[in-house]
Parts: C-alpha cells; structure tokens; sequence
C-alpha cells in the first residue's frame, strides 16, 4: 500500500507544527493533522460556521484579514469551554465539545485548532531549570541548550517589555532582597523579566495618532490581550505573539514539504507487526469532525503530538501495548494565585501613576524562579478572566466564613463574593497579581485512563486523575508566603491568596515520560517508528518552568533523530 507521506504529525500545536517544519526543512515530506480549525486560511473564510476544504499546503492560502475577523478578544467569544472558538471541541459549533471526566472536578484548559494551546498561551518561554534536568532526565541539560537556542531563535524569544505592573514587581522583589537574574539557566532564585515568544514594542506606540485596532506594522502594541488571541501584525507570519500557527507553520508551508489537514481527528494508530520490524507503526485511521467520515493514512513513520492528554488516550484507544506508564505521571504545576491591592498614593510614590492598569502589557512579562520549589509570575487580563483567577477559584471555600490565622502573611483566603467582590474589582486598576506554578513531584497515581463505558465520536473518553502530594503542598504555601512578601514590600494595603484547588489542569505533561514510555530520542519502546513530540513525553515538570520552550527544543532535537534513523537520505 502506497504512503500518504513519509511521515504524520498528530497535532499542530506547541510539539507537532515544530516537528513538521524542522522534516520539511530536511525534504521529508508531512502530513499535519489536526483535530480542530485553521484560523486566518482562505480555504477556512468562515471556520466556524462552514466546512471549508480537506487540507492546504500552500503559504499563499494564509489570510491575515480572516484572522482579524476571527479573533473578536472578548473572553466568551475566545475562551467560553462550551462556545468560545478555543475551546476543546469539533469546529462545527453546533455540536458539544469533546468530553472529559476530571474524577476531582474542575477543567482542563486547553483547545482544539491549527496551533494547538499555543493560540491561547501568555508566550512564556522560559528554558528549564538545570537542576530538574542534570542527573535526572535520561539526557543533559547541556545537550538541550543548542536546540533551545534554535527555537529561542525562529520564534523568536525576546526579553519581555515592562508597564507599571512589571515595574511594581521588580521593586518588591528588590525590597524583598532577591537578586536580578542575568541568565537564561537559572540555578538560584531571583527575579527577571519573562522570555517570551512575542516581538518587542510597535515603536508607534507613542504616537497618539496611531490606530492601534488597525495596525499593520509589526511589533506588540501592550493591548493585553494574548489569552484571547493575537492577531497584530502585518501578515499571519508577522503576528506579534508567536503561536506555532504564526511562526512554525508557515515556515513548514514554505518548504513546499508540509501539508496541514485541520478538523480531522485520529482515532487510532495503525501498527503491523512482522519478524523484520517487530511492531512498528504504519499510519492512523481519521474522522472528519464535521462530516463524520473516516479513512485511513499511512506513513513511515508516525508522530504523537496531540497533548499531555490525548496522547496516552489515542495509545490506550489505539490498543497499543501497556507498561504501566502510559498515561502516568501527571505533571500540572499545581498553579496558585496571589494578589495585592494598592493605594494611590503608594503607587504614586514608588511608580508616579496612580495605577497599575493589570490590562495593559502583555498577560505575564516578569517572573520570579526559585529552583527547587517553582515559579511565580505577573499575570494581568482583562477584568472577567482576571476576576474568575483570582477571586472565584479555591479551595478554602469562601473567605468570610473563614476563621482568621494570624500564623499567614495574607488578609484574605478563599472565595470572594458580595460586597466585598465588588470593592475589590473596584480596586482592579490598582491591583497586582501573580500565579505560582509548583515544582510538584512525579507521581505514578496521577495521570489519564480510558472510562470503560463513556465514549464520544472518537472514541472512549479519557478520565484525567490528579492529587498533589503534601510534599507539593509545602513547595506551594513557600511559594505564596515569598509571593505575599514582595507584594507587601512593593507597598500592597491588602494581600488575597485565592489557594486554587487541584483541578485547574493547565500545564499538563509528563504522561508518556522519556526514559519510561519512549528511548532517549522519543521513539516508543514498544512500538517502532512512532514518536512522541509534545508536553507528555517531558521527564518531570522541569522544576516549575512553563513547559512549551522546553518541548519545542525537544521536538527539535527529535526531529533531527527521526531523520537520522529512517530518512538518512535526506542529511
């Protein structure tokens, strides 16, 4: 039977849309596959309300005005889990999202569509710490480093730019006693501005003639919206906020290599079996999600990129073989929130404005590292998703039925409502918050099973586990007591720590751990010529650094092995 191509991607998102460009680079030829929709292509005009065509694999099909149309930045219209257009879910929005059973409640924020969660992402692009790699992963840090400096360069990753809320941060952690950080490998805590994948400032941005809903010049305008999806730029490829679906892809479509097939989702891969290859994959069965009709594709080789969850889910639907560590190991940095708000007067006196603005700038531009214990950084959206992160997830209930604890250096924990709610939002432009990822621990309880009875149109439905330890628990309230330090150092009158329950699955990885699942080049043990190239094949949670820089280096790495071993013919 003849190939569809020499190799199939599953999953545009942070891994695959890396793996296609770095093989069809080298002259192999791709097959993208993505389960959800192909904003900002003609052959899409209308992705949500109309099929549109099978696949493309010309640049010249990229539309920078379809995206504009798109992309609304209103939070419901972009992130609503049920309607939103990044929500998890077929792109015919008649029919319901994709279901998942989380056994301790909450949700799981990621989405469906050419780009993958890179649509929806702050950027960050922070390398991981050495510490969490060196002597624990099955390779070297050191041997990350180049790859990290390849896609640090196509992104690329520039140093973020500071607006009041940065500035109000450097200068607490400074009061704090925390050093300037001055390396991308952190080995000690300290401070620092965020790399992140967004192009540095329009340098119009202080004409006041500039119509900035308008622009067609390069560059971040500050306008703060990069959770609900940036469409500033010129062209799809000169898009401010480096989504894979504006960087990698169209560097994969200008090879000429690439082709990228959107609403198509792979329900199985396909495996023979024989004397000379043992099991090895051969290609994928499909399902149009707006059609219902399903085929099959083949290749050489075949790699996994559809996520930390639906990866082991394909391999388990797919009835590969078991080891006891397929779908285990959940990694979520379970994630944390503290704010503190300001008076004016404070705030004129440290910044001289009146506010902090958490709107402006881009969603999270400084960060703080402490290798051994985790992350926190600024995070500032607009006024809805900000509310909901700060004062309307816990899991200490609601505040004011709380007892006072003398023994914490914030005012208030939990769930804020009524009266309170509303002077606090009143506080908003005065506001400064930060979230904290927690290095938390490997844990082979954690992780993604199939439910044994529900099934959607693609097949059985994935159960998501996760409990921290009271290891991680510990990392974490160390984390907020730093936190809730250098917000009160900055000069905050008021320090809320919302303390998020476990069940906001963000940065979900390691369920198909290197070393474990798949060899040192991210092919499978147990079933040849496939390949694992996103956020689950991680080794641990990289010390509490945001996992996407990590696994692109990585896919970048695997995409030089994939081509070494099968496609040598191509070096």
């Amino acid at each position: 039977m003849s190939n569809d191509a020499d190799v199939i991607v599953i999953g545009a998102g942070g891994g695959g849309a890396v793996v296609a460009k770095e093989l069809g680079e080298k002259g192999v030829k791709v097959l993208l596959i993505e389960a959800g929709p192909w904003y900002g292509n003609s052959k899409w005009p209308n992705p949500n309300t109309e099929q549109g065509a099978v696949s493309s694999s010309s640049y010249d099909d990229l539309n920078i005005d379809i995206l504009k149309k798109s992309f609304t930045d209103l939070e419901d219209d972009m992130n609503d889990f049920v309607s939103g257009k990044f929500r998890w879910g077929p792109a015919n929005r008649e029919q319901s999202p994709w279901p998942r059973d989380i056994t301790q409640g909450g949700f799981a924020w990621q989405n469906a569509g050419v780009g993958g969660s890179t649509l929806h992402y702050f950027g960050n692009s922070p390398r991981a710490f050495p510490q969490a790699v060196d002597n624990i992963w099955p390779i070297s840090y050191e041997e990350l480093i180049p790859y990290y400096e390849k896609v640090e360069t196509t992104l690329p990753v520039t140093t973020a730019p500071s607006t009041a809320k940065e500035d109000l941060f450097y200068y607490g952690a400074g009061k704090a006693g925390w050093q300037l950080l001055e390396t991308p490998n952190v080995t000690s805590p300290g401070f620092r501005p965020q790399p992140n994948a967004i192009l540095r400032p329009n340098p119009n941005l202080s004409d006041p003639n500039y119509d900035l809903q308008s622009n067609r010049a390069v560059g971040c305008t500050l306008r703060g919206h990069c959770v609900n999806g940036c469409h500033i730029g010129p062209i799809i490829e000169g898009i401010a906020k480096r989504s894979t679906f504006v960087s990698y892809v169209p560097r994969a479509l200008r090879t000429g290599n690439v082709e990228v097939r959107p609403n198509t989702f792979v329900t199985k891969v396909l495996t023979e079996d024989n004397s000379m290859k043992g099991l090895h994959a051969v290609g994928v069965l499909y399902r149009d999600t707006w059609t219902g009709e399903t085929g099959e594709l083949r290749a050489q080789v075949v790699v996994m990129a559809a996520g930390g969850i639906e990866t082991p889910r394909l391999w388990l639907n797919s009835q590969l073989p078991d080891n006891g560590w397929i779908g285990k190991g959940l990694i979520n940095h379970w994630f944390d929130c503290v704010a503190g708000i300001f008076d004016e007067q404070e705030l004129m006196n440290v910044l001289g404005v009146s506010d902090v603005k958490p709107f402006v700038g881009q969603n999270a531009a400084a960060r703080f590292d402490y290798p051994g214990l985790g992350v926190i950084e600024t995070f500032g959206m607009s006024p809805g998703l900000y509310a909901s992160m700060i004062y309307a997830t816990s899991n200490k209930g609601y505040d004011f039925l709380n007892q006072s604890n003398t023994k914490v250096t914030w005012d208030v924990e939990g769930l804020v409502v009524g009266d309170q709610l509303k002077e606090f939002m009143r506080d908003y432009p005065r506001t400064l918050s930060v979230l904290i990822f927690t290095d938390d621990e490997v844990n082979q309880r954690n992780g993604i099973t199939l439910d044994t009875e529900r099934k959607d149109e693609n097949g059985f439905i994935p159960v998501i586990s996760y409990q921290p330890t009271e290891k991680d628990q510990e990392k974490r309230d160390t984390l907020a007591t730093i936190a809730s330090d250098i917000l009160r150092k900055a000069g905050a009158k008021t320090i809320i720590r919302s303390n998020w329950p476990p069940d906001v699955l963000i940065h979900i990885q390691s369920t198909m751990r290197m070393g474990y699942v798949t060899d040192t080049n991210c092919e499978a043990h147990q079933v040849k010529r496939l390949y694992i190239a996103d956020n689950s094949v991680l080794y641990n949670g990289l010390g509490g650094p945001n996992p996407t820089l990590t696994t692109q280096a990585l896919a970048t790495r695997t995409s030089e092995k994939i081509v070494n071993k099968y496609f040598s013919e191509f070096n």
